[in-house]
């Protein structure tokens, strides 16, 4: 039997790094994930890559996660915002951001997914306070008094507080009957990676097209390519489908049409990932004994590339809260303190979700008025420098 503060369910990129921010606080938590962690460290690049927002590289850091990483990340100094067409000229009626008007620090920065578990798996080994139990599936019962968690191991964890960082389809959520809303784009989201012939000086654009956004982000660079950035693009799923089944080429003539000449030519890298588009969000983010982070808690559509970095903001408040708790010798799974967690990141969460899906419905019309319309709203957000500074403050994660 294996007693701890905290056991949490799921290390994917929020669960693990919870797993480390707590035990690096000194608290005793123990980590569940169905699979084995050093197979989820892929061999090579392969194409998919997250946006880390400022805020969640200081999580990163004070976890001991960033220093881990094994390659430099790519810091993004500016972002282009744009509306236009596929195979025409984005709108001049433009928004730009640049780091240098808030703050020397980036916006943030470009980390390859498996360069982040790679950080994350050499970081849990060395934190005294955490148990990982990978792989291992698990049976949770929740009571006024603590949980039980029972692995198929074997073993037993008894902890004060359950989290769910399981992702969308949270068993912990499900068992606790906590309905979820759901919005279904139907679009396919599309990752991977470009060469391209020339450097692309840190900055990252978003165009907005009609079928959704096609944001390129700036990477660094690796063998053989000097020049590379990840795309994120929202299609249509009929659409996406052919692209996707298309050879290199023409896989790369469409994304062209889309990403514009100011990277000249471009080389799809990499693998090709899609994903159906949804928006979801529970009702609570807490029952008894129980927490839920990351995407067990909401999804959102990704035209604002924010989707990791506030399933980051959930984990920098519940370890703040739990931490705080545990060393003034008070209980991390009371009522008081799940509801200060709930309070605390509903609110935001519920904004990120409102304003993700009403930029995604506006920028998605068609009709010359309302195309008009949001070019022009660009254009006078870029010359309101109080307006401009809430936009890039919040693309930092503040």
């Amino acid at each position: 039997m294996n007693e701890v503060e905290v056991c949490i369910l799921g290390a994917g990129p929020v669960g693990a790094t919870l797993a480390a921010a707590l035990a690096a606080g000194g608290v005793r938590t123990a980590v569940v994930d169905a699979a084995p962690l050093p197979p989820m460290e892929l061999p090579a690049f392969d194409g998919r890559a997250y946006a880390i927002a400022l805020t969640s590289r200081r999580l990163l850091d004070a976890a001991g996660v960033w220093e881990k990483l094994p390659a430099e990340p790519c810091p993004i100094h500016g972002i282009r915002v744009a509306d236009g067409r596929p195979g025409e000229r984005a709108s001049p009626l433009s928004l730009h951001f640049d780091h240098a008007e808030l703050t020397d620090e980036p916006f943030g920065w470009m980390v390859e997914a498996r360069a982040l578990r790679v950080a994350l798996n050499a970081r849990l080994p060395l934190l005294p306070e955490l148990s990982v139990f990978a792989p291992a599936t698990a049976s949770v019962t929740r009571m006024a008094e603590g949980v039980i968690v029972h692995l198929s191991t074997g073993e037993e964890v008894r902890a004060r507080l359950v989290v769910g960082a399981e992702g969308r389809r949270s068993p912990l959520r499900e068992a606790a009957g906590i309905p979820v809303t759901r919005l279904d784009y139907h679009c396919l989201g599309i990752v991977g990676a470009i060469a391209h012939e020339k450097p692309h000086h840190n900055q990252a654009v978003e165009q907005f097209l009609p079928s959704g956004p096609f944001a390129q982000l700036p990477m660094t660079g690796t063998d053989g390519h000097p020049h590379v950035s990840a795309i994120v693009w929202t299609e249509r799923t009929a659409v996406a489908t052919r692209c996707l089944a298309m050879d290199d080429a023409a896989y790369g003539r469409q994304i062209a049409a889309r990403i514009g000449d100011h990277l000249g030519a471009v080389t799809p890298i990499g693998r090709r990932w899609s994903y159906s588009l949804s928006a979801m969000h529970a009702m609570r983010y807490v029952d008894q004994r129980l927490a839920l982070v990351g995407d067990a808690a909401h999804g959102i559509h990704p035209i604002a590339g924010q989707g990791l970095n506030l399933g980051f903001r959930d984990v920098a408040v519940l370890a703040d809260l739990v931490t705080a708790a545990v060393q003034a010798g008070e209980d991390p799974g009371a009522p008081a303190l799940l509801a200060r967690y709930q309070a605390a990141r509903r609110p935001d969460s519920l904004l990120m979700l409102g304003a993700t899906h009403g930029l995604e419905r506006l920028f998605t019309s068609r009709l010359p008025p309302v195309r008009l319309a949001r070019r022009l709203g660009i254009a006078a957000v870029d010359r309101v420098p109080g307006l401009k500074r809430f936009f890039a403050r919040r693309a930092m994660g503040m």
